[in-house]
């Protein structure tokens, strides 16, 4: 966060969907980019967390409760089965006829 003020303050209450688990078991979350420790998550748990400490580059949240609605992510890459990559690509029929006429005016 270099050194900017934190986009979270302590009671506030979120929902998030824990990205990952550090070192010390703790989960992760990130809150506008800003990293939050919550313990006893797993990875891929949506639940509500309350901010119960903030530091200059992390903070820390225990959890309060199950999140009401799914937090999801889109993936950064698409991922396709081994039946998607074997099928034959399927052709579009196009009413586009190429031409050389680049917009001239004849």
């Amino acid at each position: 966060m270099n050194g900017g003020e934190a986009p979270v303050n302590v009671g506030e209450i979120y929902e998030v969907t824990i990205d990952a688990v550090g070192g010390k078991g703790d989960g992760i979350a990130k809150i506008k980019g800003f990293v939050l420790f919550v313990p006893g998550v797993k990875k891929g748990d949506s639940v509500k967390i309350r901010v119960t400490k903030v530091l200059q580059n992390v903070g820390f949240a225990e959890v309060a409760g199950k999140a009401e609605k799914i937090v999801q992510h889109k993936p950064k890459f698409a991922t396709f089965s081994k039946q998607e990559l074997e099928q034959p690509e399927e052709k579009e029929e196009s009413n586009y006829q190429d031409t050389e006429d680049f917009g001239e005016e004849k």
